[in-house]
């Protein structure tokens, strides 16, 4: 007697390779509905194969580092906040565990919010050691927003429970005692700065809707401080407040 076809769905979710399925006696079935699940499942598992070799890519500057000196303390740095207007800007500074596998990892602004929530959880738990850097608006306007950026930089690396020994860094160079390596696109080519990329944003923007709630009206809990319509349109109408970069453009003109 010949399997139902919900029967052979279980059997196809039991495939974890493109091989096997490709040689699978399943692919005789000429039904309709398990031709479609064969099609369906080698579509999932091409998807995890991608997602396993941008994984890999994105791991060549660590392994890199790493197999000049296995006792290596990688560290990814990235900041989230530098455009807004409102807000501090928030750094991270995250080193992996040896055998780090994050799935999916990848620049936080390429991902949905659903997946970054998942990916914060599974780092919070699992990475070898990271830390939090802020530079507050009054920093940002006083010494500017790269310069704030650097040191929210730094003070991350310093928050760190242990001192790395190589930092990867997003399109920075930091005046610290540790050996660097700046990436244009950091976040996008290596898995360190990516990890580094989620915990920021899911920092701040969790800060930024906490401020929603003091300061409603500017709709911070979905701008996050950037210059939406909403955002201005809040500013007109209940005006300037502390957490408002004076040196930004319209803030600054509005403060005169």
């Amino acid at each position: 007697m010949s399997q139902t076809i919900q029967q052979i769905k279980l059997l196809l979710q039991d495939i974890h390779s493109l091989e096997t399925l490709k040689n699978h006696s399943v692919n005789d079935d000429d039904r309709k509905g398990v031709q479609n699940a064969i099609v369906s499942r080698r579509k999932q598992l091409e998807k995890v194969q991608k997602l396993l070799e941008n994984y890999k890519e994105m791991s060549h500057y660590e392994n890199e580092i790493l197999s000049d000196d296995d006792k290596a303390l990688v560290c990814g740095i990235d900041e989230v906040g530098r455009g807004p207007l409102a807000g501090p800007v928030v750094t991270c500074a995250v080193i992996l565990n040896k055998y780090h596998h994050f799935t999916g990892l990848n620049d936080s602004k390429q991902l949905s919010a659903k997946k970054r929530n998942i990916l914060e959880e599974q780092l919070l738990s699992k990475v070898y050691a990271y830390a939090y850097g802020v530079a507050t608006v009054e920093e940002i306007d006083q010494i500017n927003i790269y310069e704030a950026t650097k040191l929210a930089m730094i003070r991350a690396v310093e928050a760190l429970s242990i001192k790395p020994t190589h930092l990867l860094i997003d399109a920075m160079t930091l005046d610290v005692d540790i050996p660097q390596t700046s990436l244009v696109k950091g976040d996008a080519k290596s898995v360190s700065i990516a990890a580094a990329s989620v915990l920021a944003k899911e920092h701040r923007d969790r800060y930024m809707r906490e401020l929603a709630v003091k300061h409603p009206g500017y709709g911070f809990e979905k701008n996050v401080g950037y210059g939406t319509q909403q955002h201005l349109d809040g500013i007109k109408q209940h005006g300037i407040i502390n957490e408002h970069r004076k040196t930004f453009e319209p803030i600054k003109s509005l403060s005169n």
